[in-house]
């Protein structure tokens, strides 16, 4: 599957840049080996591009595609359901199945409301933790994802490890211009997994926290696991002065499992956000919540609305994709899949010399070349060899191979086993190669 050209690619791309801003309708498509590339359509562990070139696919479209691209009985179920009518304004009969299904398996969701994405859904939890809680501020880790929207637009990202600042301070940077000034005031950003920094702080700025907000497994860089305690750490200070935990689940969910991380770490915020493998790629998300929190939207004090939420081809494909992954069990070939990929690349990397760090539970991983045994915050992944990855990225997709160019890796319920085998070959092959 070695690639030869994306002369069509790139002739698609000169085209779109005089219409779309960037030639891309969003900012990480722009990221692409050897830029944006145009696709033409996909099936089951397998992307195509315009110019006819096979990728074996772990991107899965950052992520969502959790049964691969075009599962059979997902587009059935959205093409049947869509036929009855595309928006009702109103409700429908399968919008309250999913919601019964989604509050049978995720310990958090005694209620909830269906949106069109995360940063979305994130913004309506901040909400409703504003109003329970009665305070403004909210608590957050550097170098976690929450969507792109002003108030959580900082501290993302930093050019370099000094630009961080202190552990105890954190120098907080904007990730976009045209950011206002007071939307960087409304959090308190702090390293990950530093349990005892975030007791000290919260003891001291209690009074104004409405919420504390993670990724329970810090996807967004480097596929960083918690600390042992650190979330239940978490789930304690929230008890202790009355402030809401937010589990960010976008990545994690239904992806680590049925119930989510929250199920798989036994540690139940008060609310959720769920999206992507949840639609296999439909725009669909969902906060869920205790009922404590989810009555202010029920009795009218905090206001949620949306034309487009829950309109029936998004949840066909979501209810589509939980039974099916119910049905066959999943999780149970994608951990042993993603695992097996984890331990071949590791053994690959060692075989040619090359300090390859490999972090995750299986369904997700990231690869990085660290001398660091042990990645546990934003801070450390600045230990990666950028450059070094970037050409390892680039080997890989000149041989079929589609990963997300910051590393991270996903596993669908389609890949097979020599789907994992050949890119453990590949691999193994490249890293000889690259220096």
């Amino acid at each position: 599957m070695k690639i030869e050209t994306h002369a069509n690619s790139e002739e698609l791309l000169n085209r779109a840049k005089k219409v779309l801003a960037g030639g891309v309708s969003s900012e990480f498509r722009k990221y692409s080996y050897p830029h944006a590339l145009f696709y033409s359509h996909g099936k089951g562990s397998r992307i195509y591009d315009v110019d006819g070139n096979e990728y074996l696919d772990f991107t899965l479209s950052q992520g969502p595609l959790i049964l691969g691209h075009s599962h059979p009985e997902v587009l059935k179920a959205v093409h049947e359901y869509s036929e009855k009518g595309q928006l009702f304004a109103g409700q429908h009969i399968q919008e309250i199945e999913l919601a019964e299904k989604l509050n049978r398996l995720i310990p958090s969701a005694e209620m909830m409301r269906f949106c069109l994405d995360g940063s979305e859904a994130v913004h309506t939890a901040f909400r409703l933790a504003r109003a329970k809680t009665e305070k403004q501020k909210f608590l957050r880790f550097e170098g976690h994802y929450h969507g792109w929207l002003d108030n959580v637009c900082w501290g993302i990202s930093a050019p370099s490890l000094d630009a961080l600042g202190e552990r105890e301070s954190p120098t907080v940077s904007p990730w976009s211009n045209g950011l206002p000034a007071q939307s960087g005031e409304e959090s308190i950003v702090l390293p990950w997994n530093d349990l005892e920094l975030v007791q000290k702080t919260v003891a001291n700025h209690h009074q104004e926290i409405a919420a504390i907000i993670t990724e329970p497994i810090m996807c967004n860089n480097g596929c960083i696991l918690p600390e042992e305690g650190f979330l239940q750490g978490l789930r304690d200070i929230c008890d202790k002065y009355n402030i809401t935990l937010i589990f960010d689940e976008v990545i994690t969910g239904f992806r680590v499992g049925l119930g989510g991380a929250q199920q798989y770490y036994g540690v139940t915020p008060d609310l959720s956000i769920f999206a992507k493998a949840m639609g296999s790629g439909y725009p669909i998300s969902a906060i869920v919540g205790k009922s404590a929190w989810m009555s202010l939207i029920e009795e009218g004090k905090v206001i949620h609305a949306g034309t487009m939420n829950s309109c029936n081809p998004t949840v066909a494909a979501a209810l589509a994709t939980i039974e099916v992954l119910e049905r066959e069990k999943a999780h149970e070939r994608i951990y042993r899949l993603g695992r097996k990929l984890m331990m071949g690349l590791q053994q690959a990397a060692e075989e040619s010399g090359h300090s390859l760090l490999v972090q995750g539970l299986g369904p997700m991983l990231h690869t990085g070349f660290s001398p660091l045994e042990k990645v546990k915050d934003y801070r450390d992944t600045f230990s990666y060899d950028k450059k070094l990855l970037s050409s390892f990225v680039a080997g890989m997709h000149q041989r079929g191979i589609r990963i997300i160019g910051r590393g991270l890796w996903y596993i669908s319920a389609v890949h097979t086993e020599s789907d994992i085998d050949f890119a453990i070959q590949n691999a193994r092959e490249l890293l000889k190669e690259i220096k």
